[in-house]
């Protein structure tokens, strides 16, 4: 015993500031999931893990629940949305008569009578100026029933296991709302929380009353924009009415009803307990039983969402509208199938931001918390998980504080490494196996933590190592960027990484005829001029890096080493820069009798890879990767559309602040996905009226030569070309249009041009 003491003793002194240190942090870390103390920070952490980890969970294409798309396909084969709803009576009758679908949801309402079919024009008619017409009246009579167009979809609903959908609205009442589900007598004296609203686009009187049902649609997006729960019911007045979800799975079940059930009976609940009573699950009886689906505050549940959405990512087959309505669907696709009718058409307004995809179908959001009370399955936090959570901080902290101490540096990453990856590992279990919810960046945050203490030591050798690096970047970046990078060394290393980042190429126009039009003195005074002006626009005006010189090229990026959330505005704004620099350095060139200067200049901006690469013999730190590519190619496609800045769409995205000129469809040798291009103009509100309104006139004259009008759209380039006649982008176009009316491009034409060069 004397020597276990004498042990720990010299252990102490030698690893006892560390011990103390690490238990400190340990016991932080353990009362954070205790509620102690709170981080919005940590918060955020945990529910970028959340979406990650719902992203690694494997998933099936589910057969029982069938997405009826009305898609770009239905739009141009019916016409546009909304439809006349005697098409929707056509479509009701397919799926349920035709298909025998087991229950149709419809994600969209109709709050006003649909008087597309002219009736009410021609009763006026008969009424009023055709009054004297014979046999006018029995005519309209006739045509009276085949021309209610909200009757035949009234028809159609009535007796089959439709749904439809509405919305709710702060500041309307539209719309005739269903039966509630339960209203506040049924609460027996609770107050229990729920998203509310005084208004609502519901549905019109004959057709809610013909259909089976409805449900809100509506989707509550949380903090950040992105909708990761939704509530299963929601308060209107005195009523409580399901969602969308819900009530189409009651409408497949043939439920009776839908109730909430609470935590507490009325009995034991006390005064102050009644004031917010919780409910734990919304229960559905059918088959003389209940299926309770277990819900949060404000009787919200967890979206699961599988795959990234829509009709290529989705766990749930898509079926066209138009198809269904042309019975070209096999029978077995739809039949016994909850089916959802909704949109994924551009312009209909019906995407959501989700944790999966910042552009998901809203009706899939539905076909997701169906799957999940088909299932019986929710992604729930249960009442024990801040215990857990606490005594897993409390093993894990014990363990490495003891470990990291005694063991080398080597050692010490694998232990850390090791247990890193053992509370991952039991976080996604136990998410994934029992659907449990646990928190777990706290946890992930303290061995992170407990490792960078215990290898403090090694903190001098890696500064040093960093003001070297630090110096190294100098040969690349402006010198305010240097002076910033060197107040924190141990951020930057030359690394390969990957990143978003804005690659510039640069080029002057006509190179070998200037060089063979002046002497050797003079070409290298030529180059050295104006690369030395391209330099300090890239380096000093908009911090650039400086990649490299091609000749009389230049490449360049924006984003690293240091990072610029704006790299693209940056890189646009250097653009345009540089034009302006070749400009004032060509009138200087033009007075020396020097050859003209004129430069094209390509930009983009995406996934990159970025560091220190090359051979054993000559490295340099540089980017690489298709989007640098693509950025190459812009460059030199700039002299066929004749202008001096060509970007692609991702950089036109990430650069909001400027006025854009919409170039072409292209495909690039090498991509097989073709890319819009985009010339910047200026910042926005530095355009004059007159340049404003000329690239009005373009982006109509574009669309005309889009949908293959050819005699309008050359028209319009050609007004545009009397205007305007050095742009040589209106002379190309006018060329197109007389090639494409010698060889038609076809109905199926995208717009898109390929370019089978570099």
């Amino acid at each position: 015993m004397g020597r276990i003491r004498q042990a720990f003793g010299r252990a102490w002194s030698k690893y006892g500031a560390r011990w103390a240190l690490g238990m400190l942090l340990t016991v932080i870390a353990v009362l954070y999931p205790l509620d102690f103390w709170t981080s919005h920070t940590i918060v955020r952490q945990d529910t970028i893990i959340a979406d990650l980890r719902m992203r690694l969970e494997p998933f099936e294409l589910d057969p029982s629940i069938v997405i009826v798309d009305i898609d770009g396909k239905s739009l141009n084969e019916i016409g546009r949305f909304p439809w006349p709803r005697d098409v929707l009576a056509r479509l009701t009758r397919q799926l349920t008569v035709h298909y025998e679908a087991g229950a149709v949801g419809f994600d969209v309402s109709f709050p006003e009578p649909d008087l597309s079919s002219g009736y009410a024009v021609l009763e006026r008619l008969a009424q009023r100026e055709l009054k004297d017409v014979p046999g006018i009246g029995r005519e309209l009579g006739q045509l009276k029933e085949q021309l209610d167009y909200d009757g035949l979809f009234a028809q159609a609903l009535r007796d089959q296991p439709v749904v439809l959908g509405f919305n709710l609205s702060a500041d309307q009442k539209k719309g005739v709302l269903p039966e509630p589900a339960f209203t506040t007598d049924y609460l027996n004296g609770r107050t229990v929380l729920a998203y509310a609203a005084d208004g609502y686009e519901a549905n019109i009187t004959r057709l809610q009353e013909a259909a089976a049902g409805a449900g809100v649609f509506t989707t509550e997006p949380g903090p950040d924009g992105l909708v990761r729960s939704s509530p299963l019911m929601f308060r209107i007045g005195d009523g409580f009415y399901p969602a969308l979800s819900v009530a189409t799975a009651a409408a497949f079940v043939d439920a009776t009803a839908v109730k909430p059930r609470f935590v507490e009976t009325v009995d034991t609940l006390s005064a102050l307990d009644r004031e917010t009573d919780t409910v734990e699950f919304i229960d559905m009886y059918f088959d003389k039983r209940a299926t309770g689906f277990p819900v949060g505050q404000a009787m919200t549940v967890t979206v699961q969402y599988r795959g990234s959405g829509g009709p290529e990512g989705g766990a749930f087959r898509y079926v066209s509208a138009a198809d269904v309505l042309a019975g070209r669907v096999p029978k077995q696709v739809l039949e016994g199938t909850i089916v959802l009718v909704g949109t994924t058409a551009p312009g209909l307004q019906d995407l959501r931001a989700t944790p999966v995809n910042p552009v998901f179908p809203g009706v899939e959001v539905h076909a997701n918390l169906i799957k999940s009370m088909l299932d019986g399955r929710f992604k729930t936090r249960p009442w024990w998980a801040h215990t857990v959570e606490a005594i897993q901080i409390g093993v894990v902290g014990l363990v490495l504080t003891a470990a990291l101490a005694l063991l080398s540096p080597a050692w010490s990453v694998l232990a850390a490494g090791l247990v890193f990856a053992a509370c991952a590992w039991f976080n996604y279990y136990v998410y994934t196996e029992h659907d449990f919810v646990l928190n777990v960046f706290i946890c992930l945050l303290l061995i992170g933590a407990l490792f960078v203490l215990n290898l403090a030591w090694g903190y001098f050798f890696e500064f040093r190592k960093g003001r070297a690096l630090v110096s190294r970047f100098g040969e690349y970046v402006a010198p305010e960027l240097v002076a910033k990078m060197a107040e924190d060394p141990a951020a930057y290393n030359m690394d390969g990484e990957s990143r978003e980042l804005t690659v510039m190429f640069v080029d002057v126009r006509g190179f070998t005829t200037i060089s063979e039009g002046l002497s050797p003195k003079e070409l290298r005074e030529y180059i050295n001029l104006y690369l030395t002006a391209m330099s300090e626009d890239i380096r000093s005006a908009h911090q650039g890096t400086l990649d490299k010189y091609i000749g009389d090229a230049v490449m360049a990026f924006w984003g690293a080493p240091v990072h610029f959330p704006d790299h693209a505005s940056r890189a646009v704004a250097t653009a345009l820069l540089m034009q302006a620099s070749a400009e004032q350095l060509n009138r200087d060139f033009l007075q020396r009798g020097w050859p003209e200067l004129k430069i094209g200049i390509g930009l983009n901006t995406g996934l990159m890879h970025v560091g220190d690469m090359g051979s054993a013999i000559r490295r340099a730190y540089t980017v690489m990767g298709d989007a640098v590519n693509l950025g190459a190619r812009l460059e030199g496609i700039t002299k066929v559309y004749g202008v001096g800045i060509a970007v692609g769409e991702a950089t036109r995205l990430a650069a909001p602040g400027f006025v854009w000129r919409e170039l072409d469809l292209v495909r690039v040798k090498g991509k097989n996905e073709p890319v819009a291009i985009f010339e910047p103009l200026g910042k926005a509100g530095d355009l004059a009226p007159a340049a404003l309104d000329e690239l009005a006139a373009w982006e109509a004259a574009l669309r005309l030569v889009r949908s293959q009008h050819w005699d309008a759209a050359q028209a319009a380039l050609e007004a545009l070309q009397a205007a305007h006649p050095a742009r040589g982008l209106y002379a190309l176009y006018l060329e197109r249009i007389a090639h494409y009316r010698r060889y038609p491009p076809g109905a199926d034409w995208d717009g898109v041009t390929s370019f089978e060069t570099k």
